[in-house]
């Protein structure tokens, strides 16, 4: 009988959800009483709970990072290229845990989810959430789990600005951070790209101040044109000059201001695909969350005094094309690593895909990434 799925795929997967009944007090001075995690889980948890790690995930991400979830499914997880057997973060060494974040539309309690005060959607009235949140909440996910200690945390994007959160918040609860495409903080540049996109949601009719669910609608040109916007930032020129060029969909010029160029039927796209699957008070939150994002700020805007928080190992990752998290700024990070005298692995790996290179097969990317991850398992089975 033929096997379904790849012979490196973790296969059928299945979510569950966790209920988290003690209140939570947040950073902005609001407080849930109660709060739902979508989970899912992947390999083994070995006897002493060593091998565990913990995947965070980006803006528009899940907890669906591998495997399928039917026979049907078109597509694995959102990083299926590195997780599962003999991959970078391999299932047959480690426990890998994936969660989608609360503030969350797929399946964690968020804006679309039932306000247990007024029996109606959160919608706007639902808490902004910080990283800190995040990772308070991961931490919490981790107690219920049975793991006193991650081998290790990783995430690209907004999913390395949890890990190196963890790494300063819970020094003693994690031994290795995986740090990639990330920032310590957004630039002013960033911030504004934040901003239009969240002025495109908001702007639209169908927004109703955040209350789209009881009218019935959603603002899916405004949510749109935000992943429009967001997605040219991820690509790089070089990328998008590849896949697309100048390429026109008829080969001739219409003289007017319908779709003509291939590039725009592309973003199009993606735009309308993001804005059905996609809850718009969930992506004002994430980007918000993003734009908050800066550890330093509690340490006197001293980032080395901030590194010095932590006591696990890093390994910091960056790509030649990203623009959006430049290499500058994961190379500011491992200054302030080394000025505190933290162990830490450096690469700038050479890719023409921009942003979105952490999830994309890259043969140096994956040699050091499963390097690393393969150094990480030694120290457990060793340990045996």
């Amino acid at each position: 009988m033929p096997e379904i799925f790849p012979s490196d795929s973790v296969g059928l997967v299945e979510p569950r959800t966790l209920h988290f009944p003690d209140p939570l007090k947040l950073a902005c001075g609001r407080e849930l009483p109660a709060y739902d995690l979508v989970v899912e889980t992947y390999g083994t948890l070995n006897q002493d709970a060593s091998n565990a790690v913990l995947i965070c995930h980006a803006l528009s991400g899940h907890h669906h990072a591998a495997g399928y979830h039917s026979e049907e499914d078109q597509k694995p997880g959102w990083w299926d290229n590195c997780i599962g057997p003999g991959k970078p973060i391999d299932t047959n060494k480690f426990f890998v845990v994936c969660l989608n974040n609360l503030g969350g539309c797929h399946g964690s309690t968020g804006p679309s989810s039932i306000n247990p005060e007024t029996g109606r959607p959160y919608g706007p009235d639902f808490p902004v959430i910080t990283v800190r949140d995040w990772t308070n909440v991961q931490a919490r996910l981790a107690d219920r789990l049975g793991i006193d200690q991650w081998a290790a945390v990783a995430g690209g994007s907004l999913g390395g600005m949890q890990a190196l959160d963890w790494a300063i918040t819970y020094p003693d609860r994690l031994r290795h951070a995986l740090v990639i495409a990330a920032t310590p903080k957004l630039t002013a540049q960033n911030i504004a790209f934040n901003e239009v996109a969240r002025r495109a949601i908001t702007s639209d009719p169908d927004f109703h101040g955040g209350r789209y669910q009881e009218h019935g609608t959603a603002p899916q040109r405004g949510l749109m044109l935000a992943r429009m916007v967001g997605h040219i930032t991820y690509l790089s020129d070089v990328s998008m000059g590849e896949k697309f060029g100048r390429e026109l969909r008829d080969h001739a010029y219409k003289y007017g201001f319908d779709v003509e160029f291939q590039v725009e039927s592309y973003l199009r796209y993606q735009g309308e695909k993001f804005s059905e699957n996609f809850d718009a008070n969930t992506y004002l939150l994430m980007t918000r969350a993003l734009d908050y994002f800066n550890p330093a700020r509690e340490y006197g805007n001293d980032l080395s005094q901030a590194m010095a928080q932590a006591k696990c190992r890093f390994l910091v990752m960056s790509f030649s094309s990203d623009w959006r998290f430049a290499p500058e700024h994961s190379q500011k990070l491992v200054n302030a690593m080394v000025d505190a005298r933290r162990d830490v692995s450096y690469s700038e790996i050479d890719s023409p895909w921009g942003h979105d290179a952490f999830l994309l097969p890259n043969e140096r990317y994956i040699r050091l990434f499963r390097a690393y991850m393969n150094r990480i398992a030694g120290e457990f089975t060793d340990a045996r």
